[in-house]
């Protein structure tokens, strides 16, 4: 049994089926759907379930995760600017899906090796089996990234919208069955880093998959290594602003000293806040980074009209989200997840703005990398996390500094992507 109807059979990788722009909109969409659905499920059980102390810990460890496999999405991007480019020239000089299985054994055997350095400040309970489940995960998430690529490149968006949602549906039934059996903390670490296997799963159920894993490149594999490692670090800036937020809100509240009962539970109610109102920009952009790059791959001869109107839907879904998380924001997580969670309006509403600003951050990140502008993308990224930490180092209330972080951070970093994308 297969999860798309392409009928098995040899072919040339660049000789693969893509679909047109309205039934990859559709596909995607609906993909994303599940996956945002999904992760606010897994989030209400695990906040509901573990409570406010045992939900920190958990988010530190999904965000320690989002922080290294987020930077692998520049594994997926480089992939996908890549095989589209190679579709569209006819050429094949490299096979990403080598590249990218080398770098993600190498990044796992980094976070193992230096994890005497830094785990000891990041993870707090269950240290030894977060480092292990940590590089086990990325080791694994560079072939997802890999696939995701592949299958964006060659506009095959139906194994592509099932790789998304298989990758969110089993952290879902891992969660629904954590919380049946009563499990704890440790449940929903190993949680975190499954969904990683759906390759597998889409590999042994899909042929489109399996003949688009191994399709071919635009340039050499030397070539392709630089290229894909700029834009993994690009985007581990990206996962810094993104995923590894509340790493960064915990470091930087350390450095002032022992935070009290009262300022760990604000932080506590921050982290949940700032993951719930990115989700519902971020998820979908993320989704569609593939789109997105192939979008502007083939509108290269007219990057900057192309941006319009992304850019301006973004800014419109991220309007409507800020009044509505000034106006139901602190009810909403005050009835949902309990009283523990209790934040102002205008900051559940700043953390919106924040969102939106990172979301517009995104779209002009993905015109940087498909038009070749590789540093530029890098250095959008990092002077956006280098002036979000800046934010955060400020002497205010952890609410103020973390509200400025997420705003002033993200509009620095667009305006180096928009001159990249100018000049390229």
């Amino acid at each position: 049994m297969t999860t798309d109807p392409t009928p098995p059979g040899p072919a040339a990788a660049h000789d693969l089926p893509g679909e047109s722009t309205g039934r990859s909109l559709g596909r995607v969409t609906v993909a994303t759907v599940i996956a945002a659905a999904s992760g606010y499920v897994v989030l209400l059980l695990a906040a509901r379930h573990l409570g406010a102390v045992g939900y920190g810990v958990f988010a530190v460890f999904w965000a320690a995760y989002g922080l290294v496999t987020g930077a692998q999405n520049g594994q997926l991007q480089e992939t996908t600017r890549s095989v589209r480019t190679a579709g569209a020239e006819g050429v094949g000089r490299s096979r990403p899906l080598v590249v990218n299985t080398v770098i993600g054994v190498g990044l796992a055997i980094v976070v193992a090796a230096s994890s005497p350095l830094w785990a000891g400040k990041v993870f707090t309970d269950e240290r030894g089996l977060s480092i292990a489940l940590l590089a086990v995960g990325v080791a694994s998430f560079a072939v997802y990234a890999h696939l995701c690529g592949a299958l964006s490149g060659t506009l095959n968006w139906a194994a592509f919208a099932v790789l998304l949602s298989v990758d969110a549906l089993i952290r879902l039934v891992g969660a629904v069955v954590a919380v049946a059996a009563g499990w704890d903390t440790t449940a929903f670490l190993v949680i975190t880093v499954i969904g990683s296997v759906s390759w597998c799963v889409v590999l042994a159920t899909s042929s489109t998959a399996r003949r688009t894993v191994g399709i071919s490149g635009d340039v050499t594999s030397g070539r392709l290594a630089v290229n894909t490692l700029t834009a993994m670090a690009a985007a581990a800036a990206s996962a810094v602003l993104v995923m590894g937020f509340p790493v960064l809100i915990n470091l930087t509240t350390n450095l002032r000293g022992t935070p009290d009962a009262d300022d760990t539970r604000i932080i506590g109610a921050l982290v949940l806040a700032v993951t719930l109102t990115r989700a519902p920009l971020l998820v979908p952009l993320n989704s569609f980074q593939g789109v997105l790059i192939s979008r502007f791959v083939d509108r290269r001869d007219r990057r900057v009209r192309s941006l319009g109107a992304p850019l301006g839907v973004v800014a419109a879904i991220g309007g409507v989200g800020v009044l509505g998380a000034w106006l139901v924001g602190p009810w909403l997580l005050r009835s949902v997840f309990g009283a523990d969670f209790d934040l102002a309006g205008i900051v559940v509403a700043m953390l919106t703005a924040g969102a939106t600003c990172l979301g517009l951050l995104t779209v002009t990140g993905a015109a940087a990398i498909a038009a070749g502008a590789h540093r530029w993308y890098a250095a959008g990224w990092w002077v956006a996390t280098l002036v979000a930490v800046a934010m955060l180092l400020l002497p205010l209330d952890v609410e103020a500094r973390t509200c400025a972080a997420l705003v002033v951070g993200p509009v620095v970093g667009l305006g180096v992507h928009l001159i990249g994308v100018l000049r390229a």
